[in-house]
């Protein structure tokens, strides 16, 4: 038990007599001046300004449970979502016209049409330990016969030593088996199969998925407490939809 510099007892205090009283005001606004500043960096963290380092400010719905990684609200003059990159740079053109955020019934979501290519969103506040379960939605219109992957969305928990993303690949399949699994090499994560053909097609599918237990299962260790990002994929020729991605705490 750490004890008070100061007893309870009236009258009776452990401050050194010859403590000028001038240095301990000094000292006390100086600590309260600290609380204050704190107070509000904290105030403005809960109005949503962000942080400091630029980090976008924690999107949660409805409850703490479930955290908003993105619902693609926000798009920039062209139709891209805001805070997401290309994977492939020399391909920014194509990128931006294969990945357009749309409206239907007024849900927004993120239309893929004849991509090749990844799009990726980092520096979210995502501990994948506090919230295992990744949910998305995805809809496809139509892929080539074929097509492998279809689709594919990455969840990269940690990096290596060289800062490379470690990621897990969650795959729509035109061929391999639901619940197949291929180990990943030194540049290329392990995918799983979560759906597999051509169909259904127009039709929303939800998937939810432990990505903290398929990462320590697979990579033999603990991810890291702050996740690298998330990356979406569309085959060449695929014209498939992206739903809202969340995630939340195991229940």
């Amino acid at each position: 038990m750490k004890i008070s510099a100061q007893s309870g007892r009236r009258g009776f205090s452990l401050l050194p007599r010859t403590k000028p009283r001038r240095e301990f005001i000094e000292r006390y606004g100086a600590e309260m001046s600290r609380k204050v500043l704190y107070g509000a960096l904290w105030m403005l963290g809960l109005l949503g300004l962000g942080e400091v380092s630029g980090t976008p400010p924690v999107a949660y719905a409805g409850d703490r449970t479930v955290l908003v990684l993105e619902d693609f609200q926000s798009a920039d003059q062209d139709g891209f979502p805001l805070e997401w990159q290309h994977e492939n740079q020399r391909s920014q053109a194509k990128g931006r016209e294969a990945y357009r955020i749309q409206a239907e019934n007024g849900q927004k979501f993120l239309s893929a049409k004849d991509a090749g290519q990844r799009v990726k969103k980092r520096k979210i506040e995502w501990d994948p330990k506090a919230y295992p379960i990744l949910t998305w939605r995805w809809r496809l219109h139509k892929a080539p016969d074929g097509s492998e992957p279809i689709a594919a969305v990455y969840a990269s928990l940690d990096t290596d030593l060289l800062f490379i993303p470690v990621f897990t690949k969650y795959i729509w399949s035109g061929g391999k088996p639901e619940g197949t699994i291929v180990e990943g090499g030194m540049f290329s994560g392990s995918e799983i199969v979560v759906q597999s053909g051509l169909r259904p097609v127009e039709e929303w599918v939800e998937e939810r998925i432990n990505v903290y237990e398929d990462f320590k299962r697979i990579h033999k260790h603990e991810p890291a407490e702050k996740a690298w990002g998330i990356s979406l994929f569309a085959g060449p020729g695929v014209e498939i939809d992206f739903g809202s991605i969340t995630v939340s705490a195991a229940k």
